[in-house]
C-alpha cells in the first residue's frame, strides 16, 4: 500500500486574479489584432493602386470605400467583373454570414490627397460617376467599439477586485495592515528558527536583571524544578529604567535564548483610530500565545497603553486606550487566563502607569535597569569591541572612566564614531585619541573650528573658561578638570570636560561646590573686564535647577526645612494647583536665589586671590586653543584633594 505524499496537494498552482487581467489583456490584443481584413470575412486580395486604375478604367469597379485613417481601401466589382477571369481567384468564400456582399481587392495607398483627384480623375475621363461611387469612413469594427465602450467597466472592476484583495490581507503588510484584519495582533512572532541571534553573552552587565530575566527563561524550559515545591510561574516582568540601558536588549536576549515562541511588539501597536481595535488585538494576540503556550509576550514601551487611567480624559467620552488597558489587565490575570503564558515589558515611565498594571499578579517582578557603573561600562566596552580593530594599548579602564554617566547605549554610539574618526584619518586600528574624539563628539557636537569669532570674543570665552577651570580646581567636591577648549563646538562657544565621581548619595557640600565652580565662568568675567555677558546661560539654568531641587526636593534648605514637594507617582503634572501656600513660594524663590548669589560670591572671591594663575591660565588656553588637566598642574601645582579622589574611583 503505497502512502500518498501530502504535499502533492501543495504543488497544485494557486490561483490568481492576476490571470483574468492577463485573459482580458490577449483578449483585447487579439480582437485587435484581427479586425482588420477579418470583419468582413471573405477572400480578400491585396492589389496596387495603378491596378487599381486599371479596374476603374476598365469599367469594373463598383464601390470603393477608403479608410483615411489606416490609409488603405476596399474595392467592390460590379457582378459582371466577377465573371471575368482576372477575378476568379477573388469569388465570395466568406465563412461568417453578412447581409452585404464583402468587398474583393484591398488597396494600399500612400498620399490621400493624391489617390483621391487620380480616382476622380479616372472617373471623369470614363465617364463612370454613375456606375462607380466613392465613399470616405473611418475604419473601425463592432469587437473594438464594443470593447471600448466596456473599457471603463472592465477598468473599475478590476480595481475594485484588486482593492478588495488588498483589504482582505491580500496585499503587503500581512494580517493586521489590512483593514478586514484591523483587529488582529500585530505582534512579531520569533522561535528558535528566527533571525534574532542575540544571547546573554551579548548583554554585558545588568547582572542582577540579566539573572532575573533568565530565570524567567528557565521556568519556562523546566517548570517542575519550580512547581514541585509549590511555586508558581510569575505571570510578568517589568523593566523599567532610563532610555538606552538595554531593556530591549534583555528582551532581544531572551528571544535568542528561549526555546519557546516569542512575540514582540510595541505599545503603540495597540493603538488605532478605529474604536475597539485595541482591545481586539489584546485579546488575538494572547489566544495566540496561548494556542502556542509555553510562550512569552514582549510589550516595547507599554506606557502607550498603560498609563494611570482617569487621569487625563476631561471630555468623559470613550477612551480607547483605557478600553485597550482594561482588556490587558483582564488578559494577565482574570477569569480564564493561562500560567503559561509570561508577559514581559518594558517602559522608562513606571511613575505614569496604572496601579492595577503594576499589582502582583500581573507584573509580579519589577527588574530595574539602572544605568552602568564603572565596572559594567568596562563590560559593554569589551562587548561592543568585538568587531573592531583597536590599537593593543587601549586601555579599557581608562575608557570607562572617561564615560560617567553613559548608558549601553551611548557606549555603543561612542566605538561606532571612534571607528569613524579612526577610518576618517586613514588609521588601520582605533586607538586611545579616537575614543577621546568620539566622546568629545557625543557630548559636546561637532566641532566647529571655521566660525568667525572676534578677538574680543575669543578672549572673553576663554577666561570664561578658564574660570571654570580654576575655581573646579580650588574646591574639594568639584569634578576634576580632563581637559578644557575654546574651539566652539555643537551650539557651545567653549567647553570644559570633568570627570565627576560617580555617588550614590550627594551631600549639601558637594552641590555647592558644584553650584560654585559652574558660576565660575561668569565669575571670571566680572572679575577680569568687570562686566558679564550673556555665555553663560547654560550655567545659569544648571545652578537654578541644583538649587531648586536642594530647596524643594531634597530638604537641603533650613527655612523650608525637612519637607519635599516632590511627587514621585508623577501625578502632580495633572493637578493645577501648586503644594504650597503663597507665603512658601516666595520663601523658596528667596532661598534659591540666595544659594546662587552665595556661590557667585564665592567664586569672584577664589578668583580675585589666584588673579594672576587665572590670567596665565587663559593666556595658555588662548595660544594653545585646548589644554589638559597638565597644563593646571604646572600652574597650580597638584590639586590638593586629587589622592582621595583617585583612591575613590580605584574602589569603585
Amino acid at each position: 500500500m503505497t502512502k500518498e505524499n501530502p504535499n502533492n496537494n501543495n504543488k497544485r498552482p494557486k490561483f490568481s486574479s492576476y490571470w483574468v487581467y492577463a485573459i482580458i489583456l490577449f483578449i483585447i490584443i487579439g480582437v485587435n489584432f484581427f479586425s482588420g481584413s477579418g470583419s468582413f470575412g471573405g477572400n480578400i486580395k491585396s492589389t496596387s493602386p495603378s491596378q487599381l486604375q486599371e479596374f476603374i478604367k476598365n469599367g469594373d469597379v463598383d464601390k470603393i470605400l477608403v479608410y483615411s485613417n489606416t490609409r488603405h481601401a476596399r474595392v467592390f466589382l460590379t457582378e459582371e467583373a466577377l465573371k471575368k477571369e482576372e477575378h476568379k481567384d477573388v469569388t465570395d468564400n466568406s465563412i461568417l454570414p453578412s447581409s452585404s456582399s464583402p468587398p474583393q481587392y484591398d488597396v494600399k495607398f500612400g498620399d490621400l490627397k493624391n489617390f483621391e483627384d487620380d480616382i476622380k480623375k479616372n472617373i471623369e475621363d470614363n465617364n463612370l460617376a454613375e456606375q462607380t461611387k466613392v465613399l470616405f469612413e473611418q475604419e473601425g469594427s463592432p469587437w473594438s467599439d464594443i470593447l471600448i465602450s466596456l473599457l471603463p467597466f472592465i477598468l473599475i472592476i478590476g480595481i475594485w477586485i484588486f482593492l478588495m484583495r488588498r483589504m482582505a490581507g491580500g496585499g503587503a503588510g500581512g494580517a493586521g495592515g489590512q483593514i478586514f484584519n484591523i483587529g488582529k495582533s500585530k505582534a512579531r512572532l520569533f522561535d528558535e528558527k528566527a533571525e534574532t541571534k542575540v544571547t546573554f553573552k551579548d548583554v554585558a552587565g545588568l547582572e542582577g536583571a540579566k539573572e532575573e530575566v533568565q530565570e524567567i527563561v528557565e521556568f519556562l524550559k523546566n517548570p517542575d524544578k519550580y512547581t514541585s515545591l509549590g511555586g508558581k510561574i510569575p505571570k510578568g516582568a517589568l523593566l523599567v529604567g532610563s532610555p538606552g540601558t538595554g531593556k530591549t536588549l534583555l528582551a532581544k536576549a531572551v528571544a535568542g535564548e528561549a526555546r519557546v515562541p516569542f512575540f514582540s511588539l510595541s505599545g503603540s501597536d495597540f493603538v488605532e483610530m478605529f474604536v475597539g481595535v485595541g482591545a481586539s488585538r489584546v485579546r488575538d494576540l494572547f489566544k495566540q500565545a496561548k494556542d502556542k503556550s509555553p510562550a512569552i509576550i514582549f510589550i516595547d514601551e507599554i506606557d502607550a497603553i498603560g498609563r494611570a487611567r482617569g487621569k487625563n480624559n476631561f471630555t468623559g467620552s470613550n477612551d480607547e486606550r483605557e478600553n485597550t488597558l482594561n482588556q490587558l489587565l483582564t488578559e494577565m490575570d482574570g477569569f480564564g487566563t493561562n500560567t503559561n503564558v509570561i508577559v514581559l515589558a518594558a517602559t522608562n515611565r513606571a511613575d505614569v502607569l496604572d496601579k492595577a498594571l503594576m499589582r502582583a499578579g500581573r507584573f509580579d517582578r519589577q527588574i530595574f535597569v539602572d544605568l552602568p557603573d564603572l565596572r559594567e561600562r568596562k563590560e559593554i566596552f569589551q562587548v561592543h569591541l568585538r568587531p573592531i580593530k583597536t590599537s593593543e594599548a587601549l586601555d579599557l579602564d581608562f575608557l570607562a572612566r572617561q564615560t560617567p554617566g553613559f548608558s549601553g547605549a551611548d557606549i555603543a554610539n561612542v566605538c561606532n564614531e571612534a571607528a569613524l574618526i579612526a577610518a576618517r584619518k586613514g588609521k588601520k586600528a582605533v586607538d586611545k585619541q579616537d575614543f577621546l574624539d568620539a566622546v568629545d563628539r557625543i557630548i559636546g557636537g561637532l566641532e566647529k573650528k571655521n566660525k568667525i569669532i572676534t578677538p574680543d570674543e575669543k578672549k572673553t570665552i576663554a577666561y570664561h573658561e578658564a574660570g571654570h577651570a580654576t575655581v573646579s580646581w580650588m574646591l574639594e567636591h568639584a569634578a576634576p578638570l580632563v581637559k578644557v577648549t575654546i574651539v566652539p563646538r555643537g551650539q557651545s562657544l567653549g567647553a570644559a570636560w570633568y570627570l565627576p565621581e560617580e555617588r550614590l548619595i550627594v551631600h549639601t557640600e558637594q552641590m555647592l561646590d558644584e553650584m560654585c565652580a559652574a558660576l565660575g565662568g561668569r565669575a571670571a568675567e566680572k572679575v577680569m573686564f568687570g562686566k558679564i555677558s550673556t555665555g553663560a546661560l547654560s550655567d545659569l539654568e544648571k545652578v537654578t535647577k541644583q538649587a531648586r531641587a536642594m530647596v524643594t526636593i531634597y530638604g537641603l534648605n533650613e527655612k523650608i526645612g525637612n519637607l519635599t514637594y516632590y511627587d514621585s507617582s508623577g501625578q502632580n503634572e495633572y493637578g493645577f494647583t501648586k503644594p504650597y501656600s503663597e507665603e512658601t513660594a516666595i520663601v523658596i524663590d528667596k532661598e534659591i536665589s540666595n544659594i546662587v548669589e552665595a556661590q557667585y560670591a564665592r567664586a569672584i572671591d577664589l578668583l580675585s586671590k589666584n588673579k594672576d594663575k587665572l590670567i596665565e591660565l587663559a593666556e595658555h588656553l588662548l595660544e594653545k586653543e585646548v589644554i589638559f588637566k597638565d597644563d593646571l598642574e604646572r600652574i597650580f601645582g597638584k590639586r590638593p584633594f586629587e589622592k582621595e579622589t583617585e583612591e575613590e574611583v580605584a574602589g569603585q
